[in-house]
C-alpha cells in the first residue's frame, strides 16, 4: 500500500522523525483555516500518489489565509498524471539551506535491505542515479544503529557539520521502516533549514500488505475514493485482479500462467490492430461456479473489454470442474461478451466436452494458448 504524503508525514512524526507542522484540508475554506492556524507563509501541496506535483502546479506557496484559500481552490480538483486532487496538505513554509535525500527499501534481488542517501536532494533520485551515480550512496543493511547510520552518512559525503543530525534522523527512519513493516520509506527532500534543523519535508512510504494482520488500523489508510472500482469489486470478492489499459479480458489460474497469458495476448494484439490485455485476474486454486461467475462479472463489467480469454491448466483444480463453473456462471450472468476458453491438463478433454455440449453462443473453445490469444485479440479488434 502506497501512502499519501500526509499519511507518510504522520507516520514519520509517530516515530520522532522531525517534520514541519501541517494540516490536511479538503476545501478552500479548510485550507484558509489551516493557514491561519499555522500563522505565516505556508505551502499548499496536492495529495496524490504520483510524482511531478510541483511541475504540474500542485505545490504552491501562500502568504496569507486568503491566498491559501485561492491556491487550494485552484489545486483541488486538478488532474495530475491521471490522479484527481481531493485533498491538500497545508504546511508551514521552511527556510531551506540545503536539500538532501535518504531512504530505506527492500532489496528483493539481493534479499536484504538497502539504504540510499545523497547530498543532492530535491530532484528525482532516478536522475541522480543515472547522471551522477557517484552522488548516490547505496549501503546494504540488516539493522541500523547510530554507528551504521554514520556509515551511511559518510558514504554519501554529508558535511561533517550536519552529519550527526542527519545520522540521528536516519536511525529514526529505520525504526519507522521496521516498526511499520514498510518496503520503502523515502524522504526527498530531507532539508537542512537556515536555523540548523533537519526536517523531512516530503515523504513516500510503501507498506507491506502481507503484514497488514499485524496492523489492525491500517485499513483506515486505504484511499477508497481513488481506487479503481473494478479492483475494489474484485478485492471484495477475494479475486486477485489488476486493471490494465487494454481490450482483452484475461482470466487464468495461477499467477505465472496469467502473466504468460497477458504477454501472449499483447503479442497477438500487435497482429490485430494493437489491442492489449485489459487486466490480470488470477482465480487461484479454485474455479467453482461462484468464483467463475464473480471473475466473469468483474472482467466483462469493464466497459473497455471487448472479449474475454479464459486460460486454465488443470492441476489440483480439474478442467471439468472449471467447465462446469463456466457453464453455470454463464447461466447466472446471462448474455456476456465473447468468451474464448482454453482448457488443458487434468481432465482437459472432459472439460472441453462439457463446453461443447453446452454450446453457449458466446463461447469459443480452442486447443492452445497461442490460438486462444489470437482468437481473443481478433474478436476484440473486429468483433468476429
Amino acid at each position: 500500500m502506497d501512502l499519501h504524503e500526509h499519511q507518510a508525514r504522520d507516520l514519520f512524526a509517530a516515530h520522532a522523525v522531525p517534520v514541519p507542522r501541517g494540516l490536511l484540508a479538503a476545501t478552500p475554506d479548510e485550507a484558509a483555516a489551516a493557514a491561519a492556524t499555522l500563522d505565516g507563509t505556508v505551502v499548499v501541496k496536492a495529495q496524490v500518489k504520483t510524482g511531478g506535483r510541483g511541475k504540474a502546479g500542485g505545490v504552491r506557496p501562500a502568504r496569507t489565509p486568503d491566498e491559501a484559500r485561492e491556491v487550494a481552490a485552484a489545486v483541488l480538483g486538478m488532474d495530475i498524471k491521471g490522479h484527481t486532487v481531493r485533498e491538500v496538505l497545508v504546511v508551514e513554509a521552511t527556510d531551506i539551506a540545503a536539500e538532501y535525500y535518504a531512504s530505506f527499501l527492500l532489496d528483493r534481488t539481493n534479499r536484504t535491505f538497502l539504504a540510499m542517501a545523497s547530498v543532492e536532494g530535491g530532484v528525482d533520485v532516478e536522475e541522480v542515479a543515472a547522471t551522477r551515480p557517484h552522488a548516490l550512496a547505496r549501503v546494504p543493511v540488516t539493522a541500523v544503529d547510530l554507528a551504521t547510520a554514520h556509515e551511511i552518512v559518510t558514504a554519501a559525503n554529508f558535511p561533517p557539520s550536519v552529519a550527526d543530525r542527519v545520522a540521528d534522523v536516519v536511525v529514526r527512519l529505520w525504526e519507522a521502516f521496521v516498526a511499520e513493516d514498510a518496503t520503502l520509506v523515502e524522504v526527498n527532500p530531507l532539508a537542512l533549514t537556515a536555523s540548523g534543523e533537519v526536517l523531512a519535508l516530503d515523504g513516500k512510504v510503501t507498506l507491506d500488505g502481507n503484514a497488514a494482520f499485524r496492523h489492525p488500523g491500517r485499513a483506515a489508510l486505504a484511499d477508497v475514493a481513488a481506487e479503481d472500482p473494478l479492483e475494489a469489486a474484485a478485492r471484495a470478492r477475494g479475486l486477485n485482479y489488476v486493471k490494465l489499459d487494454g481490450q482483452v479480458g484475461v482470466i487464468g489460474n495461477g499467477a505465472g500462467l496469467v502473466m504468460s497469458t497477458v504477454d501472449v495476448v499483447a503479442l497477438a494484439g500487435g497482429r490485430h490492430g494493437g489491442v492489449r490485455p485489459a487486466n490480470f485476474l488470477d482465480l487461484g486454486g479454485g474455479a467453482s461456479a461462484r468464483v467463475m461467475a464473480d471473475a466473469l462479472d468483474v472482467v466483462a463489467g469493464d466497459p473497455d473489454v471487448r472479449s474475454v480469454l479464459v486460460n486454465v491448466f488443470g492441476g489440483i483444480t480439474a478442467c471439468d470442474a472449471v467447465a462446469d463453473g463456466i457453464v453455470t456462471a454463464l447461466g447466472l450472468l446471462g448474455d456476456t461478451k465473447p468468451l474464448v476458453v482454453r482448457l488443458d491438463g487434468n481432465n482437459g478433454e472432459e472439460g472441453r466436452r462439457i463446453l461443447a455440449e453446452a454450446a453457449h453462443p458466446s463461447v469459443t473453445v480452442v486447443a492452445t494458448m497461442e490460438e486462444a490469444a489470437d482468437r481473443a485479440a481478433r474478436l476484440a479488434a473486429t468483433g468476429v
